[in-house]
């Protein structure tokens, strides 16, 4: 499907991936420091009175290699299949300002991405591109299960948790965004959400 995309001008490929983002947790990492001076990174605790009541934030991305561009949003909650079809509408409607009419949607096998939820908004989303002739149409392929590394926003996911990290602080949620965003210089959107009780 990549090389049918490829000599398309109107199709595009995109990898999707969700990730949590820490605010306590350290990623392993290596560095270099001055000599006698090694950075130490600390596992941080959440204070009683921390005004945040997250520990981590979760956030899907999308990584197009023909646009060069990652887009980025962030969830209140965790992904479940109602969050996952109103990235996937807000990813289309990215898609249909550069452009593009077919969208190769590369991603694993989670439970919120092979849903009947999903299925059923792909399928419904689709026949209305068609019946209307407008919009992006999704072309779905799961990548193996347990084979992380085929997805080209998993390597940008380790890469964006180095480079957030705050050696000797605690980074409120907001904070911790703004950074995410700055590394994979994406605008900070409005989180998404849906309803307690729909989840």
């Amino acid at each position: 499907m990549i090389d049918l995309a490829e000599g398309r001008s109107e199709w595009a490929v995109g990898f999707l991936d969700e990730t949590w983002f820490s605010r306590l947790a350290r990623p392993a990492l290596h560095s270099w420091s001055e000599a006698g001076e090694p950075l130490r990174l600390i596992e941080q605790s959440v204070a009683k009175d921390d005004p945040d009541r997250e520990k981590a934030i979760s956030c899907y991305g999308l990584f197009a290699p023909e646009l060069e561009k990652v887009w980025l949003r962030f969830l209140d909650g965790r992904p479940v299949s109602g969050i996952t079809t109103r990235f996937l509408s807000w990813c289309c409607q990215k898609l249909t300002e550069v452009g593009k009419k077919v969208w190769v949607l590369i991603w694993d096998n989670a439970s919120w991405h092979i849903s009947k939820e999903v299925r059923g908004w792909i399928a419904s989303h689709n026949l209305a591109v068609k019946n209307g002739g407008q919009g992006v149409r999704i072309i779905s392929c799961l990548l193996p299960t347990k084979s992380p590394w085929l997805n080209s926003m998993e390597p940008k996911w380790v890469h964006g948790k180095r480079k957030i990290v705050e050696a000797d602080g605690l980074l409120t949620a907001h904070e911790l965004a703004e950074r995410v965003c700055g590394v994979f210089d994406c605008p900070h959107y409005e989180h998404l959400s849906i309803a307690e009780n729909a989840a």
